[in-house]
């Protein structure tokens, strides 16, 4: 009964994959939080400008997500999608309102040398 009440109310968490152009129209809006969730490790052989660091694989993973404002939209990207993808149907559990996956992740970001720059 509450996946009907969830499905049908306007609070309820959203969870859109976006490509890499959606994303970057998205960037530009106030308040977006940017979301890496690969291991520190992958973190520093280069990010999308403006990313945290969350680790998806992280112990303390569930508790490092609880640390964003829940009310302001969320834009999450690992490698190529995986990792971001479960995280976003975890957010999505813990009632973030919007959350807007990267397809492809950071290797399509670099595939299609957008403008924001890869920081390494």
């Amino acid at each position: 009964m509450a996946l009907g009440i969830s499905c049908t109310s306007n609070r309820s968490s959203e969870v859109k994959v976006v490509t890499t152009e959606e994303m970057q129209s998205l960037l530009e809006m106030e308040d977006v939080q940017l979301v890496d969730v690969r291991s520190p490790e992958e973190f520093k052989t280069g990010f999308i400008k403006g990313a945290q660091n969350i680790d998806y694989r992280s112990s303390t993973f569930e508790e490092d997500i609880l640390k964003l404002d829940k009310n302001k939209p969320v834009i999450l990207y690992c490698k190529e999608g995986g990792r971001s993808s479960k995280c976003a149907k975890k957010m999505a559990e813990a009632g973030f309102v919007k959350i807007y996956d990267l397809d492809g992740g950071i290797t399509q970001w670099q595939f299609e040398e957008l403008d924001v720059e890869i920081i390494k």
